[in-house]
């Protein structure tokens, strides 16, 4: 039968030390609490968030060319639509 070793911490004492360079923080020197997930509301939110699949070498293309690319991609497929969109009768 294999012997298993339970690694014991170091216990934990509740004696605080007197820092006076060293404060502990209060609540007034934290401020309110401020939450900041993504960027936020766009002006004029424009653009939708999707998922599409893209081959590697197209994507790789676009990301090789530096940041923006997913700009990049907008803008070409923009172009392919009005192509599209002129090309038809009527």
């Amino acid at each position: 039968m294999k012997q298993t070793t339970t690694a014991k911490l170091p216990k934990k004492t509740s004696a605080k030390v007197d820092d006076s360079d060293n404060p502990a923080w209060t609540e007034d020197m934290m401020g309110k609490p401020v939450l900041k997930r993504g960027r936020g509301p766009q002006a004029a939110p424009t653009k939708i968030l999707t998922s599409i699949r893209l081959d590697a070498d197209i994507l790789e293309f676009f990301k090789a060319q530096g940041a923006g690319y997913q700009s990049r991609i907008n803008t070409a497929l923009r172009r392919e639509v009005k192509r599209h969109l002129a090309a038809r009768p009527g």
